[in-house]
């Protein structure tokens, strides 16, 4: 079965970037905007291949009809290696951040983690093969793009992941809301870091847990005793981008 990307937005950012290659454009028959010619016009200059569907057509291949009358099918999904990590990170000349998620399986949450990921300027980020989404057109959607610049790598053991993080001098904070865990705004987080996000509603697994170097809180005013697991991966990662940008 085809994988496909749809909407004009993460299309046009995966023409752009560097993510999946694009195998061919599918578009609504009789609706065109200047938005949608435009795709078509970037479609032939890449010698890809466009056909015109009438939308219930493009409505059964993307499963809903919210496609924006554009879809893209692309090779399935490559995970990057851990050494594509590292190697993006001495490549940029900045402090290494890594972002790795711990069974986050909502691909809502999952698009908007790696979203906000991309933005902050992470070098990539890292999940576990069990109990974590897929790259799913959903995540891809919600993403806005961001897979197509964003290296996103799949181990096994995500505890030895940051191990392996830590040999290399990153320091590892995982978020976390109960007692012991330092307040996010107290704590240094300058120099070689990575932020470990669990699970919206169990949080990360105890021996991922253990693995971290030190446990952070985001301070919490209302009644509601907890934030959507993309929310409070954003506040973390912009709180890096904060200090960093401190200097």
């Amino acid at each position: 079965m085809a994988d496909y990307l749809y909407g004009i937005n993460p299309v046009s950012e995966a023409f752009l970037g560097g993510g999946r290659k694009p195998l061919a454009l599918l578009v609504v028959r009789g609706e065109r905007n200047d938005r949608l010619n435009d795709l078509v016009d970037q479609a032939k200059q890449r010698e890809l291949k466009v056909t015109f569907f009438e939308r219930r057509e493009l409505d059964r291949l993307a499963g809903h009809s919210h496609h924006q009358g554009v879809l893209l099918s692309l090779m399935p999904y490559r995970y990057s290696s851990f050494d594509d990590l590292f190697q993006c990170w001495r490549d940029s000349g900045r402090p290494a951040f890594f972002l790795l998620l711990d069974g986050v399986t909502d691909p809502h949450n999952f698009g908007a983690i790696l979203r906000s990921a991309e933005v902050a300027g992470c070098h990539g980020v890292i999940v576990a093969k069990d109990r974590s989404c897929p790259v799913t057109s959903v995540v891809e959607k919600t993403a806005a793009g961001s897979l197509s610049h964003l290296l996103l790598c799949q181990v096994t053991n995500l505890s030895r992941a940051i191990d392996d993080l830590k040999k290399a001098g990153i320091w590892c904070y995982g978020l976390a809301g109960d007692e012991g865990a330092q307040d996010i705004y107290s704590v240094n987080l300058k120099g070689d870091l990575a932020l470990v996000v669990g699970s919206e509603g169990k949080g990360m697994r105890p021996n991922v847990r253990n693995h971290c170097d030190g446990l952070l809180s985001i301070p919490m005013l209302g009644q509601v005793g907890s934030l959507n697991a993309s929310v409070a991966a954003g506040i973390a990662l912009f709180e890096v981008v904060r200090q960093n940008r401190c200097e």
